[in-house]
């Protein structure tokens, strides 16, 4: 338990951030293995508009600091790579 108002006040913020930030998570984790299953199929025309959606997650996520910058860029990079390579 918190000695303090202000490691009161502390406890609660962090517990409202983390919950932001799971949910953040979940988000692009979703939409990466929607693109991912997408691909795995063959259906291009769908992974791209999957991805569309993926990107933006990954760009939310790294623009609130829940993944770093370059994860988000790899992440997108890899996926972008996979569609390319689909006929």
């Amino acid at each position: 338990m918190p000695n303090t108002k202000s490691a009161a006040k502390a406890m609660r913020q962090a517990i409202v951030r983390r919950a932001r930030n799971i949910k953040a998570k979940d988000k692009f984790k979703d939409a990466v293995k929607e693109v991912k299953k997408l691909i795995a199929a063959g259906k291009k025309s769908d992974a791209v508009k999957a991805m569309q959606a993926a990107m933006s997650a990954l760009d939310k996520a790294a623009k609130t600091r829940v993944i770093h910058k370059n994860t988000a860029s790899r992440k997108k990079s890899r996926l972008a790579k996979a569609i390319a390579k689909l006929k």
